[in-house]
């Protein structure tokens, strides 16, 4: 998730300002998973890692019809549930950790999804950020999961800057205010998908545009995005090698070499 300088972080006031457009043009914000239950929401997000939710839907769909639950998942096996995600990376790996897990939920919390983030990250496959996912939208918690996305808007705007997603993830928690906490994720999410987009955002159409720190604005969507200039490299002086003298040994031999020649 590496990103360009960032610029000054904004300030509470603007902060507090940037998530009231933000309600004011989506009240209510949800996950663009499809999940049934707690269950099949943890799965669908450990599913979404490097992947995007509309390849994770449409793989989901026909295997939520069969095996919602823990104890349907882990009958469903490895292989059989690797045919229905083939089409997501990692699936093998994935496939893997969605049994394993499943079968923990049986073994050790009755096939019940626990509601901490602790208990949550015990589960294979499981990570901070499907945690907050999951504590966020099953159990109304106000957290905040760091994807691609919310880290490119948190740093870009200045809202939130942060070398890393748990940085972020902090900042936010502060800069935040309380009554926008439990839809900041989702928000920020959206915002990036589909306007504060990687390559080019589309500054123009953005609601939050001047409040925003980013100083390459791209303020036309005829006008081409800024890419940030490569250094080249500039090849270093050298000083020219200086000739070593004789020495004066070599010097006195070389001298009788050439009058025994001229003698001759």
């Amino acid at each position: 998730m590496a990103t360009t300088k960032s610029p000054k972080q904004l300030t509470r006031a603007k902060a507090g300002e940037i998530f009231e457009r933000l309600a004011a043009a989506e009240p209510a914000p949800q996950t663009e998973l499809h999940y049934k239950n707690p269950f099949t929401l943890v799965v669908a997000v450990a599913l979404s890692a490097q992947a995007t939710d509309e390849g994770v839907n449409k793989a989901t769909k026909p295997l939520f019809s069969i095996a919602d639950t823990p104890e349907k998942m882990a009958a469903l096996g490895e292989k059989k549930l690797g045919d229905y995600i083939k089409t997501i990376g990692l699936w093998r790996n994935k496939a893997k950790n969605v049994i394993a897990l499943s079968k923990m939920l049986i073994e050790d919390y009755g096939g019940a999804v626990p509601e901490t983030r602790d208990e949550l990250e015990k589960l294979p496959g499981v990570g901070r950020k499907t945690a907050n996912v999951v504590m966020n939208v099953a159990f109304g918690a106000p957290t905040i999961a760091v994807d691609t996305h919310i880290f490119r808007v948190s740093n870009r705007t200045g809202l939130a800057p942060g070398k890393n997603p748990l940085e972020v993830e902090l900042g936010l928690e502060k800069i935040v205010p309380q009554a926008f906490l439990q839809h900041a994720h989702h928000w920020l999410i959206l915002h990036g998908r589909y306007v504060c987009k990687a390559r080019k955002p589309e500054c123009w159409r953005c609601a939050i545009a001047d409040l925003c720190g980013f100083k390459d604005k791209v303020l036309s969507p005829d006008r081409p995005a800024k890419t940030a200039k490569k250094k080249t490299a500039t090849k270093k002086k050298t000083a020219p090698k200086k000739r070593l003298a004789a020495k004066p040994k070599l010097r006195a031999a070389k001298k009788t070499a050439k009058k025994k020649a001229i003698a001759k």
